[in-house]
Formats: C-alpha cells, sequence, structure tokens
C-alpha cells in the first residue's frame, strides 16, 4: 500500500435547508394582501436546517474495499455523493487521489438519446481515457454486460436492468484508480449480481484499485469488504475490520427491534421461548468460535399446561435458507421454565450471521414461533474454497492425502 492515503476525509458535514410547506394562497387574495398588508405579503417561513452529515474524518489507502453500512437516512449515499463531487460539502474537504467511476443509481452518468456505444466512450472521456484506450476495453465492456445485439440503440429504449448491466460493466472496466458503488447492485437478477460482486473483488484484489461500497446486504460486505464504517444520524458509529463492526451493527438492529417491539413473533399467551445461548469452551453466548462439540440451548417459559406438543428448531441463513432442521414431540408440559438444549459434535459453519428459529404447536395450534436473538456470529478458520462462487455454508475442516497406487502404474514418477 502506498504511504499517502488515496482517500483521506477531514471533518466532512453536508447541512440542507428545508422549507416548510406554505398554505397556497391564491391571486386575488395575495393582491389584496399587498394592497392591505405588505408587510404579511412578502413574508417567508423560516427555513429549518438538516445536517445530512456531521464531521466525518478517515482515510482509505489504495487497494482497500470499504464499505458503509448504517439504516436509511444514515448519510450513505450523501457521503458517496460528496466523494463524486456531484454536491458540495458545507464544512470540511475530502482528498481523491485518482480518477474516480461512480455508480449512485441505474444509468448514472449516461444520456438517454445516446447509443448504449456512444455513453461508452462518452464516460471514458469523462475518466479521461483516450479514445484508444476506450476502444481496446469496448468488446470486453460488451461481452459483460451481455447487451450486445442493443449497443447501437438509445439508453432510453434500455430497460432498467439493460441500463444498469451497462452502467457497472462501464464502471468496473474503465479502470478508474477508485470505484464508488451505491446500493444498486440489489437491481440485477441473481446470476448477474453475482458477476458483479466476482467482478469487483477482480478490480480490488487483483488490480489493486480502491472500492468504496454501499449496501444494506451484510454478507457482500463480508465478502467484499477488508473494513467498514458505520454511520448513523450523519456521524460516524464505528469504523473497524469488516467482522467486527457488522456483528456490532447486526446486534444495535436485533437489540433495537427487541426493545422497540417486544418479541416481533407470532405467539398465544400459552408460553413462548425467552432466549437462547451457547455453551462452548470460550463462554461467548452468541459467537461461534470452535470446531469441537457445543450445545445450543433454548429457554421456554409455559404458562398453562399444554398436551400434544410439537416443538421445532431450524438453523437459517438470515436470507431466510434452511441449513438444518428437526422437530420432536412431548406428551405434556406443565407451567415452568425449561431449557431445551441440542448437542452437536461440531457446527462447521461458514464465516457469518445465522439465525435460530424455535417453535411449539400444542394440541389446539401455534404456541410460539420465534427468531432467536441477538443472530448466531461464526468465527472460525477458514477452510472454504479461494474462489468466492465455489463457497457454501458448510466449513469442514480436513486433512489432504494423495496416495499412488504402483499396482496400476508401476512406473516411478519423479
Amino acid at each position: 500500500m502506498s504511504q499517502t492515503p488515496i482517500i483521506q476525509i477531514v471533518e466532512l458535514s453536508k447541512k440542507y435547508r428545508i422549507r416548510p410547506r406554505e398554505r397556497y394562497i391564491a391571486a386575488r387574495e395575495r393582491l389584496n394582501l399587498i394592497l392591505t398588508r405588505p408587510w404579511k405579503a412578502f413574508r417567508f417561513s423560516a427555513r429549518e436546517t438538516f445536517w445530512a452529515l456531521r464531521d466525518i474524518s478517515f482515510e482509505v489507502e489504495e487497494g482497500e474495499v470499504i464499505g458503509i453500512i448504517g439504516r436509511n437516512g444514515a448519510g450513505k449515499t450523501t457521503l458517496l455523493k460528496l466523494l463524486s463531487r456531484i454536491t458540495e460539502p458545507t464544512e470540511g474537504y475530502a482528498i481523491l487521489r485518482g480518477r474516480v467511476g461512480s455508480l449512485l443509481e441505474v444509468g448514472t452518468g449516461f444520456h438517454p438519446e445516446l447509443t448504449g456505444r456512444e455513453n461508452i466512450y462518452f464516460n471514458g472521456v469523462l475518466l479521461g481515457m483516450s479514445k484508444e484506450e476506450v476502444r481496446r476495453k469496448l468488446d470486453e465492456i460488451v461481452e459483460f454486460a451481455n447487451v450486445g445485439e442493443f449497443l447501437d440503440m438509445p439508453i432510453k429504449h434500455y430497460s432498467s436492468g439493460m441500463a444498469f448491466r451497462l452502467a457497472f460493466s462501464v464502471a468496473a472496466h474503465l479502470e478508474p484508480e477508485i470505484l464508488i458503488v451505491d446500493e444498486v447492485l440489489a437491481v440485477g437478477d441473481i446470476e448477474f449480481q453475482k458477476k458483479c460482486l466476482n467482478k469487483m473483488e477482480e478490480v480490488s484484489r487483483r488490480a489493486g484499485r480502491t472500492v468504496l461500497l454501499v449496501s444494506h446486504q451484510l454478507n457482500q460486505i463480508r465478502q467484499l469488504c477488508t473494513r467498514v464504517v458505520w454511520l448513523e444520524a450523519g456521524r460516524i458509529r464505528m469504523i473497524g475490520p469488516t467482522l467486527e463492526v457488522t456483528a456490532a451493527y447486526e446486534k444495535s438492529i436485533t437489540s433495537e427491534d427487541e426493545r422497540l417491539s417486544p418479541g416481533q413473533r407470532t405467539s398465544s399467551q400459552k408460553g413462548s421461548f425467552r432466549r437462547w445461548r451457547l455453551i462452548q469452551p470460550s463462554e461467548a453466548p452468541h459467537i461461534l468460535s470452535t470446531f469441537g462439540p457445543v450445545s445450543v440451548e433454548f429457554q421456554l417459559e409455559i404458562n398453562k399446561p399444554l398436551r400434544g406438543l410439537v416443538h421445532g428448531v431450524a438453523l437459517m441463513t438470515l436470507d431466510q435458507r434452511v441449513l438444518w432442521s428437526t422437530y420432536n414431540n412431548f406428551t405434556s408440559l406443565k407451567p415452568g421454565v425449561y431449557h431445551l438444549l441440542y448437542n452437536f459434535e461440531m457446527l462447521p459453519l461458514n464465516t457469518g450471521m445465522y439465525l435460530w428459529r424455535v417453535s411449539l404447536y400444542d394440541e389446539d395450534g401455534l404456541v410460539d414461533v420465534w427468531d432467536g436473538l441477538p443472530y448466531m456470529e461464526v468465527q472460525l478458520p477458514n477452510f472454504q474454497h479461494m474462489y468466492d462462487n465455489w463457497i457454501g455454508p458448510m466449513n469442514l475442516p480436513h486433512r489432504k492425502e494423495v496416495r499412488y497406487e504402483e499396482s496400476l502404474y508401476p512406473t516411478t514418477i519423479s
């Protein structure tokens, strides 16, 4: 990495003025006001101010991939607009040392009347590239975006998906030193999203370019980013290693949701699941950090005698994909607190966040269904494939062994 940061942000702030909506006044009424009470006719409502960003300071080294996370309205897009020079800061400054390619929304930088081909050259010129440089990249851009047969059609006739594919392909292939990407990967289909993620990884890790990525998809952030900036109400709440910041962010969200609307669940008054924890050598109640034996304990509180019970439990990804599940029958349970334990020889999961979902039914129907909060965080050594498109949820520790069978191949291999 270079000694001088490629991006340097110092006390960056952005203030907007909000003018209250005024009551509509007809022309006759306004004329009457001018003649009778001119001081009232020309009196304007005071404008309120709103700080979208306040005192943002951090540095980015060349080749880093920085994730920017936070709830809606936290200031993520405003920050990217300031760095892209779309709007000017109210206070502070940002220094970007290199060509900047921005993809803030579908069709950014495209002129609707120009064809796809013309827009590719147009964007290249904006990035300071020569026509010959763009020509060398043209075939690669078109192939990645899969818009070859529509290349000479005006952009205004493209679907949103086609415009997005071409916009991303242009931004990724025209070799900016700094690539700024907002929450746009949610627009394309699943296969193209995978292509985008692989391309962004290639751009950052192999080509050494710097990427700033805003996303609500924390799995994408964990997959791509080396560090994460967490924005809250226009300020930096936390900045640091990806797993540490995303875990703190998810814990904050789940604890806040739990506090604001306890449970957010489907349940009756007969009973409910209260909490869950891991029982393991590290003693961390919600962080899995061992490949050895581990137990998962759920606390169940029963308020009324129940009969004919069926209890289910499932381990799921945060996008609701079931990885494992089982169920058990109970004849009856009397009122009281129960601890339900599931003992595993190991839970060989890939690094990330997971969800335990538990349910209980009696002979009359549903008693409780609960998504265990906080989520389970997995922090284990990685035994996965080096390429992301081959990575699955299982992370199995193993030993490799190669044996040579001389009876089949008697010739000695040197």
